[in-house]
Order: structure tokens, then C-alpha cells, then sequence
């Protein structure tokens, strides 16, 4: 499984550890990712892997549903847009059942 936020596409970074002796050994910065279910308001739960900025960032844009449609398509992975494109088809198919 990769080290990939699935909405945010952070991911892993590489730098130096520098010692008091000035020796640079390379080392990598894993993001904070947590397996997380979330609560859609057209799917229901959503079982998701995802940095702990993105689950800020949700919470902070007022839910997953809210923060997947407020984000341009260019600027989503392709796991958001396919999140975004089962919303929409399930938010037109509830639209028709109303009616």
C-alpha cells in the first residue's frame, strides 16, 4: 500500500538528518496517514486513507461532500475524482428520485 493521502495526494519526502558534525545521512518524511471512515451525506460511509491536514482540511470546509465538490478537478487525485464523480452520479440520482 502506498505512503499517499487519497485526497490531498501528499506524500513521501526526502532530506538530510545533519549531526552536530555537520555529516548529512539521507533520510524520509512519512506523512501522518490515518485509515479513516468518513460520513458522506449522498453515499453514507466512506472508507478512506488520509493525511491528518486532509482530515482538517474536511472537517474545516464543513464535511467530506462539501470539501470534494469545493475543489477544482485539476487539483484532486485521481482517487478524489473518482469520489467526486460517484457524489455527483449519486447527488443527479437522488435529485431524479425527488423529483
Amino acid at each position: 500500500m502506498a505512503r499517499r493521502c487519497e485526497l490531498t495526494g501528499k506524500t513521501v519526502q526526502s532530506g538530510n538528518n545533519v549531526s552536530h558534525a555537520n555529516n548529512k545521512t539521507r533520510r524520509r518524511f512519512l506523512p501522518n496517514l490515518q485509515e479513516t471512515t468518513l460520513l458522506s451525506d449522498i453515499l453514507g460511509t466512506v472508507r478512506l486513507r488520509l493525511s491528518t491536514r486532509a482530515l482538517r482540511t474536511i472537517e474545516h470546509n464543513g464535511g467530506l461532500d462539501a470539501f470534494i465538490m469545493s475543489v477544482s478537478d485539476a487539483k484532486h487525485t485521481t482517487e478524489g475524482l473518482a469520489l467526486k464523480r460517484r457524489i455527483e452520479k449519486a447527488a443527479a440520482k437522488k435529485d431524479a428520485k425527488a423529483a
